[in-house]
């Protein structure tokens, strides 16, 4: 299983549409991952660094049939703009198509995340489309990260310790025993909390993508 953590502090939905352009010129043949090899974390990640590109691993991981173009574009497009399927506008599907026609589809073709047919408009999920698991790690606002939190914690641990080894009062009261007891359960909460988070932020957890599930800030 190939993991890839992402930090994002917010992320409007309009501005995914409007680096496309730049995603095309970057799109060489270069950047194409060999289908017949493992990828690589950093491959995974250049294709999937696009929240439109994630966007499409996250319906494939929910429905497991091939899909139509049309179909997948309606659903990214009521993503990207936070409206109903209904509540989608004709400009904004075409755009929606366009790019994933042109663009989006072909290189995740190329790395074999799924496979496009671009004669009949199908999309199909391959092996890796279900292998691939995308964690994200958004810390909207000024909430502190996972890595952050366990950081704190230590440094709190440590300072204990030596508050325990000067004997500082009140902290003596407790035993040594007890303190190593709160220290434990503290780590182990914490280490709990952090595994039902993550499983919540993987792409194909959910009726929709973990970006908009966590209410991101815009």
């Amino acid at each position: 299983m190939i993991e890839v953590a992402q930090r994002q502090h917010s992320d409007d939905a309009t501005a995914a549409g409007e680096g496309d352009a730049a995603d095309a010129e970057a799109d060489t043949p270069d950047a194409e991952a060999d289908t017949d090899e493992s990828l690589s974390k950093g491959e995974i990640f250049e294709v999937l660094r696009n929240q439109r590109r994630r966007y499409v691993l996250q319906y494939l991981k929910q429905d497991h049939r091939p899909v139509e173009l049309g179909d997948l574009a309606q659903q990214v497009a009521a993503w990207e703009y936070d409206t109903t399927l209904e509540g989608v506008t004709p400009a904004q599907r075409k755009r929606v198509y366009t790019t994933l026609q042109q663009t989006h589809l072909p290189k995740m073709d190329a790395a074999g995340i799924l496979c496009f047919d671009s004669d009949q408009g199908v999309i199909e999920g391959t092996e890796r489309t279900q292998d691939i698991s995308v964690y994200l790690e958004i810390v909207p606002g000024r909430e502190f990260a996972w890595r952050e939190l366990y950081l704190s914690l230590g440094a709190i641990s440590c300072a204990l310790v030596a508050a325990l080894w000067l004997g500082i009062y009140p902290l003596t009261v407790l035993s040594n025993l007890s303190w190593t007891a709160i220290v434990a359960a503290t780590f182990t909460l914490t280490a709990v909390a952090h595994v039902y988070h993550e499983r919540n932020m993987r792409l194909g957890h959910g009726d929709q993508p973990p970006e908009l599930s966590y209410g991101t800030d815009k």
